[in-house]
């Protein structure tokens, strides 16, 4: 059976380099949540935190307007070992 799970059970890959990227640009994960709506991502504060820390999935068109926002490659967010 297949499981749509890191191995350390995160929901998703791209969670740990958002919260890295964010916090590199130095703003919160409000001021992110503001940014991504602007991009017409509906989201909000509770969603970038459980997206960071792995809680929820992230949609293929979340991680365009996450890459777009963030300023960064999609593949970066989905490979970050490799930055």
């Amino acid at each position: 059976m297949f499981i749509n799970k890191t191995a350390d059970g995160r929901n998703n890959v791209c969670g740990i380099a958002v919260a890295r990227l964010r916090k590199n640009e130095g703003i919160s994960q409000r001021e992110l949540a503001d940014r991504l709506q602007r991009s017409g991502m509906d989201v909000d504060k509770n969603a970038v935190q459980r997206i960071e820390s792995g809680q929820r999935f992230v949609t293929d068109i979340e991680l365009l307007h996450l890459s777009k926002t963030l300023g960064v490659s999609f593949e970066q967010l989905l490979f970050p070992e490799t930055d």
